[in-house]
């Protein structure tokens, strides 16, 4: 089997004021990708993530786009300096918010209608976490099995499974600080709560449903042009309506990104570039598997070393 590659996209709590500028300073198509956003929003959103402030850049409503367009200007100043030697990736991921990036990657919707999506998705996100208060917590050093206890003890969920050993929970606050206290008592390495703004892809985030349902309904989506693996199942998809139904399914269910990545390794993949803001997902993978190839691009310094890497 030939060695194939893939393209990852990382998710929210990547953000950190400054993320973007020096592309933005530099390459003509990510200054695009800046600009495009900015006027699909009817704010300067690029500037807050050049300059933030940071407690504006961390709210959900923010964050979300802002890292969906700093991925995105990563990965067109990738391919603008690969030129005719070309990035052509086998397949396509993102880790929860991160998908709608891979999905940009392969074609599915344009990028001002993906922008808007996102702002919309990150509103619904934070007003529900305001209205339905609560948390997540990680949990490093069980498996599944023993998390899934915990969560039957707590009345937390699983949010998102990131490797066989990093497992994130989601629920009411006090059901968290249950979980937490349970994970310690069972010899979980680290168990700590995150600095998020709700209960993400748990049951707590229903609300956010109707409203994202309707924002999609109007978005123009075709089939993708290449392998996308979803967060659903670890696997392909290769229509609309599942790449549709999958972003509804998302929002209140967990992230199988360990799945996703062993999927993708055992179809072929030894490369993964991770694009955009952070090194989350290059550390995650290397952790689920530490003899495939990791690269990772997100400013000026690392779009030369990890095209390079890449056409090798």
């Amino acid at each position: 089997m030939r060695s194939k590659t893939a393209y990852v996209f990382p998710g929210q709590g990547s953000q950190v004021v400054g993320m973007g500028k020096d592309l933005y300073e530099t390459s003509d198509a990510a200054r695009a990708v800046f600009d495009e956003a900015d006027s699909a929003l009817g704010f300067p959103l690029s500037k807050l993530c050049f300059y933030g402030p940071d407690s504006e850049l961390q709210r959900t409503v923010h964050s979300q786009p802002a890292i969906m367009m700093v991925s995105m200007a990563s990965l067109r100043a990738a391919l603008e300096t690969a030129g005719q030697d070309g990035l052509s990736p086998d397949f396509v991921a993102g880790h929860s918010l991160g998908e709608y990036c891979a999905l940009l990657a392969a074609e599915v919707f344009d990028f001002a209608d993906a922008v808007r999506l996102v702002w919309e998705r990150g509103r619904l996100m934070q007003e529900v976490g305001m209205i339905r208060p609560g948390g997540m917590a990680a949990i490093i050093g069980l498996d599944e099995a023993c998390v899934a206890g915990i969560c039957f003890d707590s009345g937390v969920e699983i949010a998102n499974i990131n490797s066989p050993a990093q497992i994130v929970v989601s629920g009411p606050k006090d059901a968290l600080v249950k979980a937490v206290e349970l994970a310690k008592e069972k010899g979980a390495r680290h168990a700590i709560e995150l600095k998020v703004s709700g209960a993400f892809h748990s049951s707590l985030m229903a609300p956010v449903v109707d409203g994202m349902t309707k924002v999609i309904s109007r978005v123009k989506f075709n089939n993708p042009k290449m392998p996308v693996v979803v967060n659903s199942s670890g696997k392909m998809v290769s229509t609309a309506e599942e790449i549709k139904a999958e972003l509804i399914w998302q929002l209140c269910n967990s992230v199988q990104w360990n799945r996703s990545v062993e999927f993708m390794i055992e179809s072929g993949v030894s490369t993964f570039i991770e694009i955009g803001p952070g090194r989350v997902l290059s550390g995650l993978i290397r952790r689920i598997n530490k003899d495939v190839k990791v690269i990772h691009i997100d400013n000026v310094k690392s779009l030369h070393s990890g095209v390079h890497e890449s056409i090798q």
